[in-house]
């Protein structure tokens, strides 16, 4: 029974114990109390406008169409383009005129025809071509253009001559008018200036739809080129000056053409008489002044010869004999 009671006992120590351990592994911590991170708010992104480029006014270019380069830039909004296009528009028709025409310092484009001439041995020595700037046309594609820019090219047109390689060997066929003029060949200075003038349109080619120039193809009468002191007409008086009598020349030459009936662009008389042609039949001419102008309208080319004589100028109009019927005197 002791035994028992004492084996007893242990096993009621040993159950307590084991709910003691039991009790204190189960035991959990109150749980602490956590700091809630406040939550960020969602944002939309707008999405980024793109910079936009500093705009450029409108420019105008002008263009050489034979060198390419830029002769000249238009802005527009500058000029007053969009406030008062009639102003505008002048100053550009003022601009185009002195690009054609040129100024007292600058040449323009405008370029009258240097005709061909047939030397002693019968080869042709080249002229130039006319070179015309057509200024409407210009103004009128830069005005299209100021809207909204870009490049303009002058707008050159180039004419050669009205005649054909072939016809030049048969030029000299046939007379078709001729007119002479008389002088006092014991007045040197006088006759020499006839005679270089007369030289200076010897030979020289008007073809079909030429322009002649008498300034152009003589060039100055002034002593670099051999001209010598003469008589001649200035504000209704005789002077002396350098050149006298080279309006006998263009005044021989005028009554010539106009046998055949030429269109004339340019014909001056001189304020006084003169005693070598009749009252109303002269043309008087100066280098840089009057000139006298015509065109060959008759649809063929025509070659003006020149006779040089002891007191005499003779200046005739010639053809080749297949051109001679297309040639009616007076029309």
């Amino acid at each position: 029974m002791g035994k028992q009671s004492w084996a007893i006992s242990i096993l009621l120590i040993s159950s307590l114990i084991g709910l003691t351990g039991c009790t204190e592994k189960t035991t959990t911590k109150p749980p602490e109390d956590k700091v809630t991170e406040p939550q960020k708010q969602s944002v939309t992104k707008l999405p980024e406008e793109p910079l936009k480029e500093e705009q450029k006014p409108v420019t105008v270019n002008i263009i050489d169409p034979n060198t390419k380069a830029i002769l000249k830039t238009f802005i527009p909004l500058e000029m007053g383009f969009d406030d008062n296009k009639g102003t505008y528009q002048k100053e550009i028709e003022n601009w185009a005129k002195d690009m054609a025409r040129g100024t007292q310092t600058t040449p323009g484009y405008d370029q009258r025809m240097i005709l061909d001439r047939i030397d002693a041995n019968g080869q042709i020595i080249k002229g130039k071509p006319q070179v015309i700037l057509e200024e409407s046309e210009l103004v009128e594609k830069i005005m299209a253009a100021s809207v909204n820019g870009g490049d303009v090219e002058l707008p050159l047109y180039v004419t050669e001559s009205g005649y054909k390689p072939e016809d030049v060997a048969h030029l000299n066929e046939v007379v078709v008018a001729s007119y002479t003029t008389r002088f006092d060949s014991r007045v040197i200075g006088r006759s020499k200036n006839i005679e270089l003038s007369a030289q200076a349109i010897n030979n020289v080619i008007v073809g079909a739809g030429d322009f002649f120039s008498f300034n152009t193809t003589v060039g100055p009468s002034d002593a670099a080129h051999g001209y010598q002191k003469a008589k001649e007409i200035v504000n209704k008086q005789l002077v002396d000056g350098i050149g006298g009598g080279i309006c006998q020349t263009s005044s021989t030459l005028f009554n010539s053409v106009d046998q055949i009936g030429v269109s004339y662009v340019e014909k001056h008389h001189h304020s006084l008489s003169v005693g070598y042609v009749p009252a109303g039949r002269d043309a008087t001419v100066s280098y840089g002044g009057p000139d006298f102008r015509f065109q060959n309208t008759k649809g063929v080319p025509i070659l003006i010869k020149t006779i040089y004589g002891k007191g005499t100028l003779t200046v005739e109009v010639r053809t080749s004999i297949a051109y001679e019927s297309l040639i009616a005197k007076g029309n």
